[in-house]
């Protein structure tokens, strides 16, 4: 039972009255107990803190877009089974009692499985199944994770339930309820590893998740959650760890290290800002990164207050690595000390599948194949993406042509039914492919490999052109003379290929010659030049609506309608009612590239 403030301090008056009235008396033999204490060796516990990030819905080593076991030119594997046998043999190394599992966020989405228990068979639903990665997370036995933004794209009420599945806490601390400012998730996780003969090493992991869920997820969590920067909740919730006597503190942080934004300054908050953390925060020992898919087996940032290093790790994603944190603690004066910190990762392409996982999930992996196979259309010919993002692709024209159909039909009866309606859609994967024949939904899935869904927003002729001018930075300034390498060509300033975009039922030209902001060249519509003040409706996926890419204009446009079905889900649908794909029905040549008025290609 704790002493209060008066008997605390009348105790320690006189204890310490004591201490002082000995001292004297008894130095030199309090200088021969230092000495011999000194030469006793010291004691110490090794923790072990192993963490996954980004597991994007894998379980298995399976591409489910091809069919066919996961295979890379670099020669991965992916999968949680994987993992298992990683996370087992790292127990047996260490001891189980001395290791802890975490991970960092995005789980429930990804895969076509994770679409399957969202969307096919729920987990909401009355009596419905347990999420796959639910049961292989408890199985393997992870301790807690952080929230990732991808946790919030099917809505609160999938993971609450998600969350009412697992064994262990999804933790957010600065996932805040939007009235009352207090998390609405678990901010931290604490657990004790025993040492014989000595206090307990008490391990506190902060929970940390994405400032961006404000804007991509924006339809579901506006009014109800918000999200303030990482370094801010940090500041304020690892010194309560440190109060509560955490001697190790480790974030889990669904953010990267990079410092950097992708949605500009419509957020006063960074989006990968967990090396911001490390470097503002004191008192942080350990952080597991998220969020960027890259890999980082170690990264040492100094911390600017009190100069201490603090050791990141990102185990790239989709459970191809796993992060190992080695901790090594010393007990000194009375008390747990961290002495070094030490992080590598292991390569899930070194082990097989853990036949426990394997045996546990066969069913629901097996009814998720069953699902994608489906034959739902026949195809005329073979579309591909291959030079989708250098060439106007019929592929492309395909997501383009089902958006506007979606949205001419949503807004038929409302006074914007006159408005013409355009379209953007993204080269998202470079190997996508519908072959001519029998057309599944899993071809389909395979083009649009995102959970977006629809926005319909209200843009003027003026407001695309800046729109059209932003995408085409994309494109590497190539002069009129030199020589085009496609594999040179795209890209630019590490643009990734998702935030390039196509705009259908316009025509223009993309002159790469030009210097970035004055490329768009003969942009028309209707055959006629672009008026500026020309309204459009413009149909674009929930991600780029909400400010994802940073593109002018269509964050703060107008919205005229939105739905929570899946893109993906539309093509289905539009290629199932159509029953024939024929390139006739969609295909147009909306755009080229050139150099000063003559074709690129």
């Amino acid at each position: 039972m704790p002493l209060n403030r008066r008997k605390f301090l009348k105790k320690s008056a006189a204890t310490g009255a004591g201490v002082a009235i000995a001292s004297a008396a008894a130095a030199p033999a309090a200088q021969a107990a230092e000495s011999a204490a000194a030469k006793k060796p010291a004691k110490r516990y090794s923790l072990t803190v192993m963490g996954t990030t980004d597991l994007h819905g894998h379980v298995f080593n399976w591409d489910y877009f091809k069919n066919a076991e996961y295979s890379d030119k670099a020669g991965n594997a992916q999968g949680l089974s994987r993992i298992s046998t990683l996370v087992n043999q790292v127990r047996a190394e260490k001891g189980r009692c001395n290791t802890l599992l975490l991970d960092a966020g995005d789980t429930i989405q990804g895969t076509p499985l994770t679409y399957y228990y969202a969307k096919v068979d729920p987990i909401t639903a009355k009596g419905g199944p347990v999420h796959p990665m639910a049961q292989a997370m408890n199985a393997i036995g992870y301790d807690a994770a952080a929230l990732g933004n991808h946790e919030f794209n099917y809505g609160i009420e999938t993971l609450r339930k998600f969350e009412e599945q697992l064994h262990f806490p999804l933790l957010g601390a600065n996932a805040l309820d939007a009235k009352t400012q207090k998390p609405a998730f678990p901010p931290y996780f604490i657990k004790k590893f025993r040492v014989p003969g000595l206090p307990p090493v008490k391990v506190a992991v902060l929970g940390l998740t994405n400032p961006g869920i404000a804007i991509w997820d924006k339809a579901y969590v506006q009014g109800k959650l918000e999200f303030p920067g990482l370094e801010e909740q940090a500041a304020k919730w690892v010194p309560k760890l440190k109060s509560m006597g955490a001697d190790v503190v480790v974030v889990s942080a669904h953010s990267g290290s990079s410092g950097t934004s992708s949605y500009g300054d419509q957020l006063p908050y960074v989006e990968n800002s967990a090396a911001l953390v490390a470097q503002q925060v004191p008192d942080i020992d350990a952080v597991l990164v998220g969020h960027a898919h890259v890999e980082i087996p170690e990264l040492k940032v100094t911390n600017a207050k009190t100069g201490k290093t603090v050791v990141l790790s990102e185990p790239l994603a989709y459970a191809e690595r796993l992060s190992l944190f080695d901790i090594e603690l010393v007990f000194v004066k009375g008390r747990w000390t961290v002495e070094s910190v030490s992080s590598k990762v292991l390569n899930s392409n070194t082990v097989a599948d853990d036949p426990k996982i394997t045996k546990l999930l066969g069913d629901e992996h097996a009814k998720v194949v069953e699902y994608v196979n489906q034959v739902v259309g026949t195809a005329t010919q073979t579309l591909t993406t291959v030079e989708a993002r250098y060439k106007d692709a019929p592929i492309i024209d395909l997501i383009t042509k089902v958006q506007e159909d979606v949205v001419k039909a949503a807004l038929a009866s409302t006074s914007y039914a006159s408005l013409p309606v355009i379209a953007q859609a993204s080269p998202f994967s470079r190997t996508s492919e519908i072959p001519a024949g029998d057309v599944t939904i899993r071809d389909l899935s395979s083009l649009y490999v995102y959970d977006n869904t629809l926005v319909a927003k209200l843009l003027t002729g003026a407001q695309i052109r800046a729109y059209l001018e932003y995408s085409a930075e994309y494109f590497v300034q190539t002069a009129a003379g030199a020589a085009v390498d496609v594999e040179k060509l795209t890209n630019a300033n590490s643009r990734p290929d998702y935030n390039y975009d196509y705009v259908s039922g316009l025509s223009y030209e993309i002159d790469i010659a030009q210097a970035a902001g004055s490329r768009i060249r003969n942009l028309t519509y209707n055959g006629a030049a672009l008026d500026d003040a020309q309204q459009f409706v413009f149909a674009v996926n929930n991600y780029r609506a909400n400010g994802g890419g940073a593109f002018p204009h269509v964050a703060s446009a107008t919205e005229l309608w939105s739905e929570s079905t899946e893109i993906r889900t539309r093509i289905a649908e539009w290629v199932t009612a159509k029953g024939v794909l024929d390139p006739k029905d969609f295909a147009s040549v909306d755009w080229k590239l050139t150099r000063e008025g003559t074709p690129v290609f």
